[in-house]
């Protein structure tokens, strides 16, 4: 089974605890593209929050692409052109700000280009997605917000007890209007039904020509489960909740000890 393509999730997988790329790890990833695999950063984050670590990787041109949002975006890596969206509409963005504020948790939005809040106290968990990710914060009432805006996801943000809280009492239609699911304790990410990571992964590799057996996907939390089920190889990080790593076909090291490299090595150099 060659690998052609390897889609890593960045937060807990590619970065380590102290959110950067290891040496080991970029030379493990220089080293698979010198062999003409894909390398693709499959993220929750928006493609402002990955354009630093494309560039830091090599793989901010023309030939490689990234997916962002969770799955909502797949996109060129140089230019953020998107080859797929499903994105969420401004009619979406009302009924879960209300559905926010009815369950007593922080909420905000985030369009193609920054993070919105309505929120008169700004949560800490929205303060760190902006210093995490690089992207923009505006402060808007809801009466403010563009009518026309696309949202690629929306977030419910809060302290682990109370967010759990919340989304135990998220009613059932909306479930099934929706794709939801938590990229971290205190992050309830919201995406149109169509998407995820596992979905952009597929969508990715049908448009390079690339047969499901043919990719690996590493990752360490629910978001990535379903890129994990789709891939040929499915990897965990030994620092994945349990959930992930019954699905995985593999379970390797943490993310604080080299944890990509090893598995490009094992899997794709070797």
């Amino acid at each position: 089974m060659a690998i052609k393509l390897i889609a890593i999730d960045m937060d807990g997988t590619l970065l380590d605890p102290n959110h950067t790329i290891t040496p080991a790890v970029k030379q493990a990833i220089h080293d698979a593209q010198q062999k003409g695999v894909y390398v693709v950063l499959t993220t929750g984050r928006s493609y402002i929050g990955v354009q630093k670590h494309l560039h830091e990787l090599n793989l901010h041109n023309e030939h490689n692409f990234c997916i962002t949002s969770n799955g909502a975006l797949v996109q060129k890596a140089m230019t953020g052109e998107c080859i797929s969206q499903e994105t969420l509409s401004f009619a979406d963005y009302l009924e879960l700000e209300a559905l926010a504020r009815n369950l007593g948790v922080h909420f905000h939005a985030i369009d193609f280009d920054c993070l919105y809040t309505a929120n008169q106290n700004v949560s800490k968990y929205t303060l760190h997605e902006v210093a995490l990710t690089g992207i923009p914060m505006k402060r808007r009432a809801v009466s403010e917000m563009n009518t026309t805006s696309r949202f690629p996801k929306l977030m419910m943000v809060d302290e682990h007890e109370i967010l759990d809280n919340a989304i135990a009492r998220i009613p059932a239609d909306v479930h099934k209007r929706f794709t939801f699911v938590k990229s971290a304790a205190h992050f309830l990410e919201i995406l149109n039904k169509q998407a995820n990571k596992g979905a952009g992964v597929k969508i990715l590799a049908e448009h390079l020509g690339i047969a499901q057996e043919n990719v690996m996907a590493l990752g360490d939390q629910a978001n990535d489960s379903e890129m994990i089920h789709y891939a040929g190889i499915g990897v965990a990080m030994g620092n994945a909740i349990a959930e992930l790593k019954k699905i995985a076909q593999y379970t390797t090291h943490s993310n604080a000890e080299d944890v990509v490299a090893h598995a490009i090595k094992k899997y794709v150099l070797n």
